[in-house]
């Protein structure tokens, strides 16, 4: 099922000491790039949020925002020891290398992502209850993105079958418009008082009639209709496929154009191309 980049979700979970909220707000974008807004005391859980969302989403924009509200009995701040101890002796373990070590400033210490944890609050059950509530809101965010992805399949098909209108017309009026352009012919040449060999007044019309042939164009353009359908029952990212298969949509739109000897294929292919750029703008919103 296709999936839309733009989605928005909203989650959040209440304990005795506060709550947790994670809002994440998806957009269209040509690789996955995430953002995220957190709390410092928990900025070292990044890398591992990263990873969640790497796992489920393939592109788009992501704005990740986890807000962190305290009871005021268990507001303020304690300090990690342990933690602290452990960046204390990894940092004499350094200086002992340097010729010069400058002294680490507690200050310093203090700034190290997991020194400070909120008081009253348990930071290993912390961090477990931030993940899991972001894969919750991951999941929540996937669904939007699906449902999404739903209307512009929807959509997207809708254009495809008015193609496959427009070229049925081309194929019913393509006969009547070579008969008609070679009466032109004969009738002119009869007008202009002309002899012509017929053998060779015949090999002209027939030139003409080969300039003027697009059943290749409407055969390709059949076929990549066909695989923008075929394209949709994937079980995998489909928005780059679908891009490049606008692009041979085009291409064909332009050929018959250029091979047109009519104002109602002129017509039809201006009404082609108007289609298939309705379908490139929904595409791009497909991951």
């Amino acid at each position: 099922m296709p999936q839309s980049m733009t989605a928005f979700a909203r989650i959040t979970h209440q304990e005795d000491w506060g709550t947790l909220t994670w809002e994440i707000r998806s957009v269209n974008h040509r690789y996955l790039e995430p953002t995220f807004r957190m709390p410092e005391t928990l900025r070292d859980l990044e890398i591992s949020l990263r990873e969640v969302l790497r796992t489920a989403i393939a592109r788009g924009k992501v704005d990740c925002n986890l807000q962190l509200a305290l009871n005021r009995e268990t507001e303020g701040v304690v300090v990690n020891t342990d933690k602290a101890r452990q960046y204390i002796e990894a940092a004499a373990a350094i200086a002992a290398m340097m010729d010069n070590p400058e002294r680490v400033s507690p200050m310093a210490i203090l700034n190290w992502p997991g020194v400070l944890v909120e008081k009253g609050v348990d930071a290993d059950e912390l961090r477990r209850q931030t993940i899991d509530l972001f894969k919750s809101a991951v999941a929540q965010l996937i669904d939007s993105r699906a449902v999404e992805g739903a209307k512009l399949e929807t959509v997207i098909l809708q254009r495809v079958a008015g193609i496959r209108g427009e070229t049925a017309k081309v194929r019913t009026l393509l006969p009547e418009i070579l008969a008609a352009q070679q009466q032109r012919i004969r009738d002119r040449i009869a007008d202009l008082e002309i002899n012509l060999d017929p053998e060779r007044l015949e090999q002209e019309i027939v030139l003409i009639a080969q300039k003027s042939d697009v059943d290749e164009e409407l055969d390709r353009l059949d076929a990549h209709l066909s695989e923008i359908e075929q394209v949709f029952k994937r079980k995998e990212p489909v928005g780059r496929r679908l891009d490049f298969l606008m692009q041979e949509l085009n291409r064909e739109a332009n050929t018959l154009s250029s091979k047109s000897i009519a104002t109602s294929t002129t017509q039809i292919a201006v009404e082609l191309k108007v289609l298939i750029e309705q379908m490139r703008e929904q595409i791009q919103n497909l991951e």
